[in-house]
């Protein structure tokens, strides 16, 4: 399949509003990205790190079915919208763009781009005999 940089310049290029994005491990390392600086790309990716972890507990804690992972939160602020979603096992997208997005559009594109490439998405698990819980479709 294409370079991922090139699939996640297309996202930034298709959605309007869209900034920027990084696919990470849910332990918080940036794999690819664009938009970003070095220091952007890494405090980015230990964000949505956190917001992984922190959605996975949510839906263990007060979800029906005992929640497995997480699959998208989007997050409003002032100027901007973060969205981070599911990638694969062990991986996740997260997307900055303005408040202009319609987060619809956004959603679906990212969603397009996690079915398009999944054998590039997928992080092995880096602590052995333990379950990637974050980060699973």
């Amino acid at each position: 399949m294409a370079d991922m940089t090139l699939l996640l310049n297309r996202l930034i290029d298709a959605v309007p509003g869209a900034r920027s994005a990084v696919l990470l491990s849910v332990d918080g390392l940036p794999k690819y990205w664009v938009g970003l600086d070095d220091d952007d790309k890494d405090t980015l990716a230990a964000l949505a790190s956190s917001m992984c972890s922190l959605s996975y507990q949510v839906g263990t804690r007060f979800g029906d079915s005992g929640s497995s992972g997480f699959r998208q939160v989007v997050t409003e602020l002032g100027d901007i919208m973060l969205f981070v979603s599911a990638a694969s096992a062990g991986s996740a997208l997260a997307v900055l763009a303005g408040r202009e997005v319609d987060p619809r559009i956004m959603g679906y594109e990212i969603e397009m781009l996690v079915k398009q490439v999944p054998d590039h998405l997928t992080t092995p698990n880096r602590v052995p005999g333990s379950d990637v819980h974050n980060g699973s479709r």
